[in-house]
């Protein structure tokens, strides 16, 4: 059982403005072609334009009682020694001039605030990784949901 998850979709505007950008785009590529070109072009345009969102919306963020899950990378919550939710400005510190190389970052570029997890390498497997930042519409709500976890799981809340 989940004791979170967080779909990181596309936001609506994003969709919005990609109808006038395929039909800017598409009117520049067919012009002076003749007829069935225009159908196709803009068609296909459309089709990929379409898949990128999809792909980019697929992204999520879960965990149960003993992993988080975020994409592909998996950390188990007993390697977590500290949580924060940081505002947008705290974010983007984090993703810009004060970045850690070693980091792991998962978020989307239509995300403005984060989960900061401090992490305690010897316990997660990850030699060199000091802390994850785990983009979310709602990360007041994800790190109390993980500092629940932890606690019920056995581990002292952190600080």
């Amino acid at each position: 059982m989940r004791d979170y998850r967080e779909r990181l979709y596309v936001p609506l505007v994003w969709w919005l403005l990609a109808v006038p950008i395929v039909l800017i785009l598409g009117g520049t590529l067919y012009a002076g072609l003749p007829w069935p070109w225009p159908i196709v072009i803009i068609g296909g345009l459309a089709v990929g334009c379409t898949a990128l969102l999809i792909a980019i919306g697929r992204g999520t963020v879960e965990f149960d009682n003993a992993v988080l899950r975020a994409g592909d990378a998996a950390l188990p919550l007993a390697a977590i020694s500290e949580v924060v939710a940081l505002d947008e400005k705290q974010t983007a510190r984090l993703r810009g001039p004060r970045a850690d190389p070693a980091a792991r970052f998962y978020s989307r570029p239509y995300l403005k605030e984060s989960v900061y997890l401090a992490v305690d390498p010897a316990v997660s497997g990850d030699a060199g990784v000091p802390y994850w930042l785990i983009g979310s519409r709602h990360p007041a709500e994800l790190a109390a949901a993980l500092e629940r976890c932890r606690i019920r799981g056995g581990h002292e809340p952190v600080a």
